[in-house]
C-alpha cells in the first residue's frame, strides 16, 4: 500500500525526508514564510549576526527575524552596488570611434579603441565616430559681382577630424557647418560673374567654397574637416532661365566650332607642311643635277678643245655630225636642198621608220641588234631616195 493512500501506515516515511516522524493527518507542502524566514537567518548568521531560536518566547523571536532581514537586505543592495559599480567600470571603443574622457566635467583624456576603465559617477564618456563620411546640403539665391541672382545647390562631405574639439568646443556641429557653409558659399559667389558661376568656373568655385569653408571650421576650432565639396547646380532666376540657355547653346556651338576649325588645321598644316618640303627637295635635287650637267659640260668643252687644237678638221667634222645626229633623231621629216637643182627633196621618216620597224618585229632579233638594222636599213632607204630623186632631176635637165 502506498505512503500517502488513506489508512495506511502511519510509521511511514513522508516524502521530505523526516526519518519516519509522525505527523498529523491533516500535514501539506512547508510553509513559505518559514522557509523564506530559515534562509534569513542563514544569511544572517552568515554576516555575523544571530538567528532566532525555537526556545525563546515569541517577542524575542520577532525581534531576532526582524533584524536578520534588515541584515539580509543591506547585503543585497550591497551586492547589487557593487555589480553596478564593476559594470558601470567598463566600456568598449569600436575601430570607428574615438572616446572623450570628461572626469568631473573637466577634459581628461582622449581614448583610442579597445577595452577602457573608467571611474564610475566621476567620468563621463563620449563616444564619437571618426572614420564615417557625412554629407549636409546647402541650397540658397545669392548675388554675384554682376549684382545677378543665382541659385546654387551644394554638397558638402565632411568627416571629424578631432574628437575632442567636436565634443567640446562646439554645442551643434551640423549647425555651425551649415552656417559656415552658407558664409563661404556668399562670399565666394559674390567674388565672381554670373557667367563664371553658370559655365565653366563652376568647378573652380567648388574648390575655392572647399578651402574657405575648411578655413572658417578650423578658425571655429569644430573639429570637423572637409573631404570634398561639390557645386551640384547653378541656375539662374527662373524668368530668365530660357535666355541664358540660349547664351548656353551658342557658346557650346562656339567652342564646337573651335575644335572643328582646329581639327582642320592640325589635318592641313601637317600636309602643307609635306608638301612644302617635298618641292624644296625637288629644287634641290634639280638644283644638283644642273650644276653637275654644267659642269660636265665644261669639262666636256675642255676636253674636246684639247682635242681641237691638235686636230682642227677632223674635229670639226666628228662635232657637225654629233649636230645632225641630235637634231635629225628629234625631227621626223626633213627637207634636203641639193645643188643640182632648185627643188628641194622631203624624206618621210616618221612613215619610214614605220615600215622598218613592222618588218623588224616580224625578224624577232634581239633588241640591240632590232636597232642597228632598224638604223640600217633607214639609211639604205635615205640613199636610195637620194638617188632615185637625183636621176630624175638630172634626166628632167637634159
Amino acid at each position: 500500500m502506498a505512503w500517502n493512500e488513506p489508512g495506511g501506515n502511519r510509521n511511514d516515511n513522508d516524502p521530505w525526508g523526516t526519518g519516519g516522524g509522525r505527523r498529523g493527518n491533516d500535514q501539506g507542502p512547508p510553509d513559505l514564510d518559514e522557509a523564506l524566514k530559515k534562509g534569513l537567518d542563514k544569511l544572517n548568521r552568515m554576516l555575523g549576526g544571530k538567528g532566532g531560536k525555537s526556545g525563546k518566547s515569541g517577542g524575542g523571536s520577532s525581534s531576532g527575524g526582524s533584524a536578520g532581514g534588515f541584515g539580509a537586505i543591506l547585503a543585497i543592495a550591497a551586492i547589487l552596488v557593487v555589480g553596478y559599480v564593476v559594470v558601470q567600470s567598463f566600456y568598449t571603443v569600436d575601430e570607428q570611434e574615438r572616446a572623450v574622457v570628461l572626469r568631473f566635467g573637466e577634459f581628461s583624456t582622449t581614448e583610442n579603441p579597445g577595452l577602457r576603465f573608467k571611474v564610475p559617477l566621476i567620468d563621463r564618456v563620449y563616444k564619437v565616430g571618426v572614420t564615417n563620411v557625412r554629407t549636409a546640403q546647402s541650397s540658397g539665391q545669392m548675388l554675384t559681382m554682376d549684382e545677378n541672382l543665382v541659385t546654387v545647390d551644394l554638397q558638402v562631405q565632411y568627416r571629424v577630424g578631432d574628437a575632442r574639439d567636436y565634443v567640446l568646443n562646439v554645442r551643434d556641429s551640423n549647425e555651425a557647418l551649415a552656417y559656415a557653409t552658407d558664409s563661404a558659399l556668399r562670399h565666394e559667389v559674390g567674388s565672381s560673374s554670373l557667367d563664371e558661376v553658370l559655365t565653366e568656373g563652376r568647378a573652380e568655385l567648388g574648390v575655392r567654397v572647399e578651402q574657405r569653408l575648411q578655413s572658417f571650421l578650423r578658425d571655429y576650432g569644430t573639429g570637423l574637416e572637409i573631404v570634398r565639396v561639390n557645386v551640384e547646380s547653378t541656375q539662374p532666376p527662373s524668368a530668365v532661365q530660357d535666355a541664358f540657355r540660349e547664351v548656353q547653346r551658342a557658346r557650346e556651338d562656339e567652342q564646337r566650332l573651335k575644335e572643328e576649325a582646329e581639327t582642320y588645321r592640325n589635318r592641313i598644316v601637317p600636309e602643307a607642311r609635306g608638301q612644302a618640303q617635298r618641292m624644296i627637295e625637288e629644287a634641290n635635287a634639280y638644283l644638283s643635277e644642273v650644276v653637275e650637267r654644267a659642269r660636265g659640260e665644261s669639262a666636256r668643252f675642255t676636253q674636246l678643245l684639247e682635242v681641237y687644237q691638235i686636230a682642227p678638221a677632223v674635229t670639226r667634222e666628228r662635232m657637225y655630225i654629233q649636230t645632225v645626229e641630235q637634231v635629225l633623231a628629234n625631227s621626223s621629216k626633213i627637207f634636203i636642198d641639193t645643188e643640182s637643182s632648185s627643188n628641194m627633196m622631203y624624206l618621210p621618216l616618221d612613215r619610214l621608220m614605220q615600215g622598218t620597224s613592222g618588218s623588224a618585229s616580224g625578224t624577232g632579233s634581239s633588241g640591240g641588234r632590232t636597232s642597228q638594222a632598224e638604223i640600217g636599213t633607214l639609211a639604205d632607204q635615205v640613199l636610195q631616195e637620194l638617188r632615185t630623186r637625183q636621176d630624175n632631176n638630172i634626166r628632167r635637165s637634159r
